[in-house]
């Protein structure tokens, strides 16, 4: 494994080749720094990385799969994320996709990818009917193929660019409508048994990461299937956090360390702590004199 490289080491040619160009700002080094450093956390706290294994890392061309791998390119390259990255775009048949522009990217940057069309926009927009929500089926879809992809690329894990407020919206949606506290969990294992879900922007800020894809100059890709739905409960749980911390800054920060500090004996949940068999302990009668 490589000498870990630290930020103040670099210059124009000591680098991954996606970093060549970015800006030199103060502003901009400090945000790549925590952004680092809390991929490395979630990383290191969730036990994601085996030295060795290959990871597939999913990218759609939006904002947060650029910079999960851009992210985990720059630890590779500086010897803290002992694994190999192949990143995976699976073009699932969207009207206008533009087909050239990640392979070119890629590319041009030098990293080892894969491309896989198969398309279930059809298979979609023939299940659900016009102006329902495709988001749950689109994404089925869509996991099943990059299952599959990682069994016939020998990848462990698959690695998808979820952040902070994708967790906290979850759970939200879970609490008001599912009627359960679940979140996204950082790491899990598909019901296969066979390949690992990571997830190591978790700890990441949304606003950061847009930041982030801004001074990296990323080709984003719009999404015209789900992300282009109105309505969606999603939405309105990014609202509602939004105006959160608008109204009581640093509260996304305090959610995402609860989900973490969880006190299952100050819940109602009979099967996490067994309250049938709570009691106080016995009292001792006093002799009288």
């Amino acid at each position: 494994m490589n000498v870990p490289v630290s930020i103040e080491m670099e210059d124009a040619g000591a680098c991954h080749p996606m970093f060549r160009a970015v800006p030199s700002s103060v502003e901009f080094n400090k945000l790549r720094k925590r952004l680092l450093r809390q991929a490395r956390e979630a990383i290191e706290t969730y036990g994601m990385a085996r030295p060795g294994e290959r990871w597939l890392v999913a990218l759609s061309g939006g904002k947060d799969s650029y910079g999960l791998l851009a992210l985990l390119l720059d630890l590779k390259w500086r010897g803290v994320l002992p694994v190999d990255l192949l990143a995976c775009n699976l073009d699932q048949g969207q009207p206008n996709f533009p087909k050239h522009v990640l392979p070119e990217f890629l590319t041009a940057n030098g990293v080892p990818h894969r491309i896989e069309y198969r398309d279930t926009y059809s298979v979609v927009t023939d299940r659900i009917a016009e102006g329902n929500t495709y988001c749950s089926l689109c994404s089925r879809l869509r996991r099943g193929h990059l299952y599959r992809i990682a069994r016939e690329e020998g990848c462990a894990a698959l690695v998808l660019g979820h952040h902070r407020e994708d967790i906290l919206e979850t759970f939200f949606m879970n609490l008001f409508h599912g009627g359960r506290l679940a979140a996204m969990p950082p790491k899990l294992v598909n019901d296969e048994g066979d390949v690992t879900v990571l997830r190591p922007l978790s700890l990441c800020a949304e606003a950061d990461l847009a930041r982030f894809a801004e001074a990296m100059a990323f080709p984003i890709i719009p999404c015209d299937l789900c992300g282009s739905q109105d309505g969606l409960q999603r939405n309105a749980m990014k609202a509602m956090l939004d105006d959160i911390e608008r109204k009581m800054p640093g509260r996304k920060d305090t959610m995402i360390r609860a989900l973490a500090n969880v006190r299952p004996s100050h819940l109602l949940d009979t099967g996490l702590f067994d309250f049938a068999g709570l009691a106080a302990a016995a009292t001792v009668p006093v002799a009288a004199e």
